[in-house]
């Protein structure tokens, strides 16, 4: 890739000569080239700025020291380059647009100062370039070259042995849509604060799942306008409701995607409801109280519950049954919001609650332990637990 940039003060663009960038000059997988504005002028002051036509504050830039700088540009290429201009009125600059200019062959910047470039430049610009304005962010500098080195960065890096391990660059933040999973290294612990117990497991399949988990909730944490609507709403935007035979395909599909996790949680394929069919699923209608979880129409939870005989003397407990959440929807605290719908739901008969899960489903069990369920047996049925909980007055 070849990168020429134009600017008044050629000096700015030196941090191109160090780190990664810079080794990709000196390896010769970018040409980068620097020019000075003010090579193009022809007076004795090298004047690149005036006053601007109509009045106003500031300087313009004159266009002819660009036009002749640009003329010196396209004549050392055959090709036609891409012109970047920053400014605040562009294309905001993210990851889809950097992967975009990285598969251009050059690239040359227009590094603007004061009230900007002389607008006649444009469009003289656009008959030996491809012209694009590109903004950073809604937010004013005093040139173009921090804007430049941001975009040489962002794109530079792209570029084919840029970076020498390629697989780093896959699950970086913004390349599919979601921020970066938190990272970790030595030591183990620091000032009272430990590196996570999944990343020590050597569990990659876990380790691959609570990353994902985590990129959900970072996301929808810092950046939720890049989640879908119902990706980034909160539990309040639920809209809870019994769950009709007209929901059971989108049940059945949710219902074996979370049991496959939870599957994978407690290494077994035995989990009745990995087993589920769409019969199955019809039929426990008429013996459970089912609730479906919308957000703008999409599924994104379900709970169910019934009345069961607790143990003996216990009275009446209303029994929980699979509460799950779209997984792509972890940590929104989704999961919490049906786990305290469905205590609410529980007739005025019931005097506790119970539930089961999986021996080795943590996540699960941490959930429910915060919610004031305890475990009173494990393995009945084999790798299970089971939880209860006494239902107070105010219930």
């Amino acid at each position: 890739m070849r990168i020429d940039v134009v600017s008044i003060f050629p000096d700015y663009l030196a941090p191109l000569d160090l780190s990664l960038i810079g080794k990709a000059r000196r390896d010769g997988l970018i040409e980068l080239q620097v020019h000075d504005l003010r090579a193009f002028t022809h007076d004795r002051h090298r004047t690149v700025d005036d006053t601007p036509y109509g009045g106003g504050a500031g300087m313009v830039m004159k266009p002819e020291p660009w036009a002749e700088a640009l003329d010196h540009v396209a004549a050392q290429t055959d090709s036609r380059p891409t012109l970047i201009i920053p400014g605040p009125g562009g294309q905001r600059l993210d990851q889809a647009l950097a992967r975009e200019l990285a598969r251009r062959d050059h690239l040359v910047f227009a590094c603007g100062r004061y009230e900007g470039i002389d607008e006649r430049v444009y469009d003289y610009a656009a008959r030996d370039f491809d012209v694009r304005i590109v903004s950073l962010g809604d937010y004013v500098l005093n040139g173009g070259e921090v804007a430049a080195l941001a975009v040489i960065e962002a794109v530079a890096r792209l570029v084919p042995g840029v970076i020498g391990n390629a697989d780093s660059l896959v699950e970086e933040s913004h390349e599919d849509g979601l921020l970066e999973y938190p990272v970790y290294t030595k030591p183990e612990h620091w000032q009272g604060r430990s590196v996570p117990e999944v990343l020590l497991s050597g569990d990659h399949g876990r380790i691959a799942a609570w990353r994902h988990e985590q990129r959900l909730q970072r996301t929808a944490a810092r950046r939720p306008d890049l989640l879908p609507r119902a990706a980034a709403a909160g539990a309040e935007q639920l809209a809870i409701a019994v769950a009709a035979p007209a929901d059971i395909g989108e049940l059945l599909t949710m219902t074996h995607a979370c049991w496959l996790k939870e599957g994978i949680a407690n290494r077994t394929l035995q989990i009745p409801a990995q087993h589920e069919t769409l019969q199955s699923l019809t039929e426990s209608l008429r013996d459970w109280t089912t609730y479906a979880a919308r957000i703008d129409g999409r599924l994104v939870g379900s709970v169910r519950g019934r009345l069961q005989d607790g143990p003996a003397g216990a009275g009446t407990d209303w029994h929980i049954g699979r509460l799950m959440v779209a997984p792509d929807l972890h940590g929104r605290g989704f999961g919490r919001a049906l786990l305290e719908f469905i205590q609410g739901a529980a007739p005025a008969a019931a005097a506790s609650y119970s539930l089961m899960t999986g021996a080795g489903s943590e996540d699960n069990q941490r959930m429910y332990r915060r919610a004031g369920f305890r475990i009173v047996t494990r393995d009945d049925p084999p790798g299970t637990v089971t939880l209860s909980k006494r239902r107070s007055a105010t219930d």
